[in-house]
């Protein structure tokens, strides 16, 4: 056999090998749905909505951008998506918290402490929200499932807010929409404008001890404002 012939068949061999790869990915949508959704994930939080690029998408996603476009339909139903799931992702923790079972104080801190790590763990969240929020929400605004993704959080905030007020540990009147906002704010402005504030008060907030002062900084704010 001649070279040209073996290279050739080896050719051939690879484009089936790619082929098939193909092939397995597509039979598996679930799966070809998730690397998409990851890799738009990375790709929007790198460059927001306006900067994303479907082809980089799809490169990232080792799919097509036919695939792309049947599972989401355009650029701006794929970022609809990326934020269900982006907040989706944050209330499943949450729920793993498991507040119920804890007492009041023990589950507002943990609740406090678990939002402001997140945050710290996950600055793609933040980036997504700047974003949103720079389209005035018009992306969630069409998506009911976003308002019943999270509902259960502020009735499960409702329901310890109420065990701490008849055990008196907890002052009467606290809204716990207020409340969520207020422990979200903090946490929230601090690590969207970290870089700012490290730079004009010549400190690292994202060292070790920056980090452990202002997490218990926002507990002992919150728990302050929460006492009876």
């Amino acid at each position: 056999m001649t070279a040209v012939k073996r290279g050739e068949r080896s050719n051939r061999k690879r484009k089936v090998a790619v082929d098939d790869i193909g092939a397995a990915r597509t039979r598996d949508p679930e799966r070809t749905r998730a690397r998409i959704l990851e890799a738009a994930t990375d790709e929007f939080s790198q460059r927001g909505l306006g900067g994303a690029r479907v082809d980089a998408i799809a490169r990232r996603a080792g799919a097509n951008k036919r695939m792309l476009y049947h599972y989401f339909g355009n650029k701006e139903g794929l970022f609809l998506a990326v934020m269900e799931h982006t907040y989706a992702h944050i209330r499943t923790q949450e729920e793993a918290l498991h507040l119920d079972d804890l007492a009041p104080v023990q589950a507002m801190r943990r609740l406090m402490r678990f939002t402001f790590r997140y945050f710290l763990g996950n600055p793609h969240f933040i980036v997504l929200l700047n974003s949103e929020n720079l389209h005035r929400a018009r992306h969630i605004r069409r998506s009911p499932r976003v308002k019943a993704i999270n509902s259960p959080l502020i009735e499960a905030l409702g329901r310890v807010l109420r065990r701490g007020r008849a055990a008196g540990l907890f002052r009467s009147g606290v809204d716990p929409l207020q409340l969520y906002m207020s422990i979200a704010g903090v946490c929230y402005f601090y690590f969207s404008n970290i870089h700012t504030l490290s730079t004009i008060f010549d400190r690292d907030l994202m060292s070790s001890s920056a980090l452990a002062a202002r997490e218990r900084h926002v507990i002992d704010v919150i728990m302050g404002y929460l006492r009876a």
